[in-house]
């Protein structure tokens, strides 16, 4: 990934999205881009427009945090976006600092981890969104994918915009194609120098023009709490709530799926459990390919 383009794309991208009025700025003459003017961002993070100009040209290297904390205020950034500029910031330092390579398969001590949570799907990820492990629930959960993977490593990103199927899978496909742009984004600011990872974006680029319209986009974010809707082909329709554990010795994430108590998707749950039980798995998502 280029860092400096990376920089430009995103801090042009952000300013885009404010107005003037939102910004609580006179609007004046007329424009031809959309959002602030760089003079205006200047002049909300109280920097010269000489500078301001030098950060959104891609030139981050040796930003203090103070700074960083104005242009944050200036471009309303959440704290995903936040996160994410920091991280462009570190990978522009002099002597950028490479992120630790992801362990090359999940620890036995994890698999049992996961083994003994029999009441909640749960997967191992990595950042560029490879189903890395999960228990015998999470594998019923992701049948479908880990299917259309046919033996390789089963992708988010590769199944929902390579693969029809995921439009029937994922309960809300447009929220799923965002987020999951959004969680590569991320991924991109914190490990520029993953070349498994460019080679995802430049292949996904290249295939699905869904894909090349959210990367455009420069939306971030990052693993937290939330809310997922699945259409499983043997269930149906599944609410599932969901927390992420970051696995910081391996560098990567635990995501584990639940229900809220006595609803409609507690019930279909454990008729997914069920037929888990009585079904051969899926193939096991492989762990050698991290």
């Amino acid at each position: 990934m280029d860092n400096r383009s990376q920089i430009r794309e995103f801090l042009t991208s952000r300013r885009a999205k404010i107005t003037p009025a939102d910004a609580g700025l006179p609007s004046y003459g007329t424009r031809r881009v959309p959002g602030l003017r760089r003079t205006e961002v200047a002049q909300l993070a109280g920097v010269s427009v000489e500078y301001y100009s030098r950060l959104e040209r891609g030139d981050l290297s040796g930003v203090s945090d103070q700074v960083l904390d104005a242009l944050a205020r200036a471009l309303r950034l959440n704290d995903d976006d936040r996160t994410h500029l920091e991280d462009l910031a570190r990978a522009a330092g002099p002597v950028p600092r490479r992120r630790r390579r992801p362990a090359a398969g999940v620890r036995p001590s994890v698999h049992r981890l996961l083994d003994s949570m029999t009441g909640a799907p749960a997967i191992v990820m990595n950042g560029r969104g490879d189903i890395l492990a999960a228990n015998a629930l999470g594998r019923a959960l992701y049948a479908p994918m880990i299917e259309a993977a046919r033996g390789k490593v089963p992708n988010h990103a590769r199944f929902i915009f390579l693969d029809d199927r995921s439009r029937d899978f994922w309960g809300d496909w447009e929220h799923a194609a965002d987020t999951t742009v959004a969680l590569l984004q991320a991924q991109a600011g914190r490990d520029p120098y993953d070349k498994a990872l460019t080679d995802l974006v430049g292949e996904l680029s290249t295939r699905s023009e869904d894909f090349r319209i959210r990367w455009a986009r420069h939306d971030v974010r990052q693993y937290h709490v939330g809310t997922k809707p699945f259409r499983h082909p043997v269930v149906g329709v599944l609410d599932l709530t969901y927390e992420s554990l970051d696995l910081p010795a391996d560098d990567l994430t635990l995501v584990a799926y639940g229900t809220e108590p006595g609803s409609d998707a507690e019930d279909r749950l454990r008729l997914l459990a069920s037929w888990a039980a009585e079904t051969p798995e899926p193939q096991r998502a492989r762990t050698d390919q991290a």
